[in-house]
């Protein structure tokens, strides 16, 4: 039997399927599929390796145990600074999945504090150090109410610049350990 949805016609949400999508793209193409995650008292991951609300986690196969990419949550164990930890993260608290090699990926809209998506404003890109960042297309939620799609931007192609040896001194990274 299937789960009622929020409103008639409206069907399930696309984020789980378009997150098991890029993750396939991402491991066929031999990039590494990290998301990007909003958190909040409904995700749970390391407090101590979250910024600004914030936490990005590598989803390959090589950096988790037992990856389930459900519609409702991600789960998975990964090893953070040697010591393997029970991740799960409610899907819609994902922002953004992308291949860590080249940028390519998608952004969602962060959730609010009453559930519902920011809509738009929240797919403004943060600043990042020149030459860096990510490039991401942009979804708008099916949550959302009908209202006109931004504009694509054009992102010129680039080669990006290989990233620095070492971890991120803004953003924690998964590290396979063996």
């Amino acid at each position: 039997m299937s789960k009622p949805t929020e409103s008639a016609g409206q069907g399930s949400s696309t984020r789980p399927y378009l997150i098991r999508a890029l993750h396939d793209w991402c491991t066929d193409n031999g990039f590494t599929p990290y998301v990007a995650v909003f958190v909040d008292r409904g995700v749970q991951v390391p407090m101590e390796y979250v910024k600004n609300n914030e936490i990005v986690l590598n989803v390959g196969f090589e950096a988790t145990s037992g990856l389930k990419l459900g519609n409702d949550t991600i789960e998975f164990k990964a090893r953070f600074g040697g010591v393997a930890r029970d991740i799960i993260v409610p899907v819609d608290h994902v922002v953004a999945i992308y291949a860590r090699e080249n940028g390519q990926g998608m952004a969602f809209p962060a959730p609010t504090a009453d559930g519902a998506d920011t809509g738009p404003a929240a797919l403004e890109p943060r600043a990042e150090p020149a030459g860096r960042g990510l490039r991401l297309a942009s979804s708008d939620d099916e949550t959302q109410p009908a209202a006109p799609a931004p504009a694509p931007r054009a992102v010129p192609e680039r080669p990006e610049p290989e990233p620095p040896e070492g971890p991120s001194p803004t953003r924690p990274t998964l590290k396979r350990v063996k």
